[in-house]
């Protein structure tokens, strides 16, 4: 890491990392990446339209380097790397700081989301570190997710890593002009904790 990367006060270390997947802060040089992907998986995005260079530089300026100093910033976004190679990006995104939670985001590279092992243990990982970060070292006290139907590897996953489904919004979203759910998973700090 470099001694100007990007780092967010409110993560006590500048990586976390289960020896085998590490995350650290977004940083300049990793959104390009992070737009293309973005780009090539919008069916599985809230985003409805391909982003350019230009959209992604401003979205970052605005919204993402001015919040890193926060002691409360409304997302803290992170890439993935295994091996030292970036993989995906996620983080935590709408934490509400007054009611303590926060949404989980994640997303690899197309050909990982292709790759169903992969990605299931990457995914859990992911989710691992996640919990980690949001329950130990920010003191939130819920995570929740929407997943659209059609990724049920993804639900799978949540659902075997102490996720439990909290609901399911019929016809939430259209994918390739289809009708498709979703699904509301959370879980409470409590309920990690218990079983750690």
């Amino acid at each position: 890491m470099s001694p100007h990367a990007v780092r967010y006060r409110v993560m006590p270390t500048p990586t976390l990392s289960d020896g085998v997947l590490d995350v650290r802060a977004v940083q300049p040089a990793d959104i390009e990446a992070i737009r293309q992907w973005r780009n090539a998986q919008m069916d599985v995005l809230r985003q409805t339209a391909p982003i350019s260079p230009e959209q992604q530089a401003r979205y970052f300026a605005e919204h993402v380097w001015p919040q890193v100093d926060s002691p409360e910033p409304s997302q803290v976004l992170v890439a993935l790397e295994r091996a030292g190679a970036l993989i995906g990006y996620g983080g935590l995104v709408h934490i509400s700081w007054p009611n303590r939670r926060a949404e989980i985001s994640f997303l690899l590279t197309p050909d990982l989301e292709q790759n169903t092992d992969e990605l299931i243990a990457l995914f859990s990982r992911f989710l691992d570190l996640m919990k980690r970060l949001a329950f130990d070292d920010l003191g939130l006290r819920r995570l929740c997710t929407e997943t659209f139907a059609h990724r049920s590897r993804h639900i799978a996953t949540l659902e075997a890593s102490g996720f439990s489904c909290e609901g399911r919004l019929r016809e939430h979203v259209l994918v390739d002009g289809e009708p498709t759910d979703a699904f509301a998973h959370g879980l409470l700090a409590v309920e990690w904790k218990s079983t750690r």
